[in-house]
This record gives C-alpha cells, sequence and structure tokens, in this order.
C-alpha cells in the first residue's frame, strides 16, 4: 500500500519540535495537579492564545479525556480537539491532536522532592501542510519560542501561587 500524501508531497514528514525547560519552585505533585487536574481551569492561563476550552469528555481529567480549544496564534484563529494520551501523576502529561498531527508533553522530574521540580515541555508538530511549507522556517521558529513562553508561564503561574 503506499501513501499518497507523501507521493505528491502534501505535507513535510520531519516533525516540528520545541522543547524548553525550567526548575519551578514547588512539588511535582503540586505541578501536576496544577498541570493535568486542573488543565481546563489552568491552560488558557499559561497559553493565553486559547480563547475558548472545553472538556468534551465527562468527569475527572484522566487518560482518555477528550478536549476542544479554540486558539489565535499570530491572527491565526484555529480549532482542534485533542486526547490526553498520557496521564502519570507526577511524572508526564501528554495530548496528542484528533485527528491533527500535533503532540505537547508537559514532563516533571523531582529535584528536591518537596521543593523543586524540573519541568520539560515539548511541542511537536508531526507533519507540515503543503499551503505552509512556504513559511517552515517561520513555523519551527514559532514553535521553538512558543516552547520557551510555555515553561516561564506556567513557572510564573504556579509560583506566585505558593
Amino acid at each position: 500500500m503506499f501513501n499518497l500524501g507523501s507521493m505528491l508531497n502534501l505535507g513535510s514528514t520531519e516533525p516540528v519540535v520545541g522543547r524548553a525547560s525550567t526548575v519551578v519552585e514547588c512539588s511535582a505533585s503540586e505541578l501536576f495537579q496544577y498541570l493535568g487536574e486542573g488543565l481546563f481551569q489552568n491552560y488558557p492561563k499559561w497559553s493565553p492564545e486559547v480563547k475558548e476550552l472545553e472538556k468534551i469528555t465527562p468527569g475527572p481529567v484522566k487518560l482518555g479525556t477528550i478536549g476542544r480549544q479554540v486558539r489565535v496564534d499570530q491572527g491565526r484563529r484555529t480549532e482542534s480537539r485533542f486526547k490526553i494520551f498520557t496521564y502519570e501523576p507526577d511524572v508526564r502529561l501528554t495530548l496528542v491532536g484528533v485527528p491533527d498531527p500535533f503532540r505537547c508533553s508537559y514532563e516533571l522530574q523531582a529535584i528536591d522532592p518537596e521543593k523543586t521540580t524540573k519541568l520539560t515541555f515539548s511541542f511537536e508538530l508531526l507533519e507540515i501542510l503543503l499551503v505552509m511549507r512556504p513559511f517552515e522556517g517561520l513555523v519551527r521558529a514559532a514553535i521553538k519560542d512558543g516552547a520557551q513562553h510555555t515553561v516561564q508561564n506556567i513557572k510564573r503561574l504556579v509560583e506566585k501561587d505558593k
């Protein structure tokens, strides 16, 4: 079987990855509570590009929870759905686009178990559509810059509440 998209070169198959880390002055448990359990309350706070956010799946946030978001990035409005792909309390939270080709993850590593945690955020655009190919360099730069802003915003918000 062949992949028509790759035959016609409709999108870049090389993922665009933005990754950044910081140390947050709180325990991994507190940080995961903010990121994971509080995802639908807090995500628009650390990512102001999120203009609408709703949890589609009933019940608490957990593995398999589905959400919908509307973002405005550099003047461009997009709507997407995502699913919680990894939900490991105090360790990792991963969201994947459904069906959009993106993945973002928040990895936590306790440095001093009750005081400091290393947060690593990564965003992966798994495919670049044909119409975006001329702007691939700009897309890559924006994603890398966005990852840095994300960890700094989370750090600021979590430490402010302490």
